[in-house]
């Protein structure tokens, strides 16, 4: 059954929550707040809202979040960045009201639009400690929001208090714009980001839990995978592929996809090939676009064009065909076009939830699963 809700902005990002507990809520940004919808098979219901005053540009959901209808102990946390290029943790709980913590602006942040954002993935305890950001300042910045010794958070929140010390920033400089960025819950120490360049990293940020100073960061880039047609428009002095989004397949840590300009690219990194993709298609022939796996039928993944000449349509394709026309998913007409899209992780048939304009658009893939 498809599903509506309007927001009173128009819409800038959405991310739906990956949480064990909390995989029916959907966080959706405008032009000055966030609100927090939880799904259900008959209705999207507004269960927080969060007031931030900036357009927002990126969000990413704490693991330790518990949907409402899961837990009267409810918990929400995630954290947005917004066009002014600060970074707000939002936290609402059911022992305590709706709180906006601001960090990263000024000098100790990015200087650039923050394009996407990532916890730290893994299961362990920092889980929730760390996140990363990305922006086009070719910066990725891990944060530690708990720099200092702190009593256990009631519900897991981190503590909602007027003197919270300011989270630690450690940067790590890439050479080009980066314009997304992903975690795998398989393991905490490892970030995925792309960059306008073709380029795709797979970063070690910390170094091992057994070395003498566990906090330590590593800063290195253990795998470089290229995206050919990218790399070969940068070579030849075309303008870079804004946009370039990446996805790391939940179900194995060793694929990755992503889309650059008008093709797609999958990798195996057990079989690097010199870095070059296992396969690679046409996508749309404008961008920027969205890539994304479905985490409940991971052999799918999603592809959306940002641009109005597409019109607002999704195409799903299956990677065991990936080489097929995948399915097209028309949500709008021409001027309209997709602002933002994620899978839903909840069980049964997978749903998207598609931004067109004020629009937020939650519906099944349509394919047999």
């Amino acid at each position: 059954m498809d599903l509506e809700h309007l927001h009173p902005t128009p819409v800038h990002a959405l991310r739906a929550c990956t949480a064990p507990d909390a995989r029916d809520l959907l966080a959706v940004a405008g032009e000055h707040s966030v609100d927090v919808l939880q799904v259900s098979d008959v209705a999207l219901r507004r269960v927080a809202s969060f007031h931030v005053g900036a357009r927002i540009t990126a969000l990413a959901w704490s693991p330790h979040t518990v949907s409402p209808a899961a837990s009267d102990a409810w918990a929400i946390e995630l954290v947005a960045a917004g066009a002014d290029f600060g970074l707000h943790l939002l936290t609402h709980s059911a022992a305590a009201p709706p709180h906006v913590f601001p960090f990263g602006g000024g000098l100790s942040g990015h200087h650039g639009t923050v394009t996407d954002i990532a916890y730290s993935g893994g299961w362990d305890a920092d889980a929730a400690r760390y996140v990363a950001t990305v922006s086009d300042d070719a910066m990725l910045i891990v944060w530690d929001l708990l720099p200092a010794p702190a009593p256990a958070p009631d519900l897991g929140l981190s503590p909602p208090r007027s003197d919270r010390p300011q989270p630690t920033a450690y940067p790590i400089p890439f050479a080009a714009p980066l314009s997304s960025l992903r975690a795998h819950p398989a393991t905490g120490t490892q970030f995925l980001a792309a960059d306008a360049a073709g380029g795709v990293f797979l970063v070690d940020w910390r170094a091992d839990p057994n070395d003498a100073d566990a906090d330590a960061l590593r800063h290195s880039s253990v795998v470089e995978l290229v995206a050919p047609s990218a790399l070969a428009a940068a070579t030849l002095g075309a303008a870079p592929c804004a946009g370039a989004s990446v996805d790391w397949r939940a179900d194995a840590i060793d694929i990755v996809g992503g889309v650059f300009g008008t093709q797609f690219a999958l990798w195996d990194i057990a079989k690097l090939r010199g870095g070059a993709p296992l396969l690679s298609g046409r996508s749309f022939p404008d961008g920027p676009q969205i890539f994304r796996w479905c985490p409940t039928h991971p052999d799918f993944f999603a592809i959306a064009s940002t641009s109005a000449r597409a019109g607002a349509v999704v195409h799903v394709h299956n990677c065991a065909y990936a080489q097929a026309a995948p399915t097209a998913l028309a949500l709008r007409p021409r001027p309209h076009h997709i602002r933002a899209l994620d899978f839903l992780s909840l069980p049964g048939i997978p749903r998207l939830a598609a931004a067109v304009a004020s629009t937020v658009l939650v519906f099944p893939i349509g394919v047999d699963v």
